[in-house]
């Protein structure tokens, strides 16, 4: 097995301690702690065993700074789809969800999917599916419940409550 080194100009002890200054992140700390160890000559075994991570994950960041330099220090965007709403929608929608759907001039007095997405659609012209709203309201902590009568009110039949 060749033997491994880590020979990028941009790695030096400087360039990497200024990085960690200027990213918070645990795991960034850890792998620039890793870097900064193997450049004062600590071999990757006692790395994996110092940090518990996989002696591959050791083996990809030196990889990674010996062909990208400091660019290998940062995250990479998670993979994946975008989600549809923004964060700053998603603040809206939770403080709209907070409010009675009434302020907003809809018709009902509990937000369901249906409501959410008409609410998303007259105010933020995003177009989504119930069912994606429905899991946003989750998301955002809120539980969408079965509607109530604002009133009750008997029940020709004798019992209690809304008949629906």
């Amino acid at each position: 097995m060749k033997a491994l080194t880590l020979d990028h100009p941009e790695i030096t002890h400087q360039s990497l301690l200024a990085q960690a200054e200027a990213i918070p992140g645990a795991w960034i700390g850890i792998r620039i702690a890793a870097l900064l160890l193997w450049l004062s000559g600590w071999k990757s075994p006692a790395l994996f065993e110092l940090f518990g991570v996989s002696r591959w994950a050791v083996w990809q960041w030196i990889r990674w700074a010996n062909e990208q330099g400091r660019r290998s220090v940062p995250p990479r965007p998670a993979p994946g789809r975008k989600p549809r709403l923004s964060a700053a929608v998603q603040q809206q929608l939770d403080l709209a969800l907070q409010e009675a759907p009434e302020k907003f001039g809809l018709p009902r007095t509990r937000w369901d999917g249906v409501l959410v997405v008409e609410y998303l659609r007259r105010f933020h012209q995003v177009e989504l599916q119930v069912r994606q709203a429905q899991r946003y309201v989750r998301r955002l902590g809120f539980t969408l419940q079965m509607p109530s009568c604002p009133y009750l009110e008997p029940v020709p039949s004798g019992g209690k409550g809304c008949r629906w």
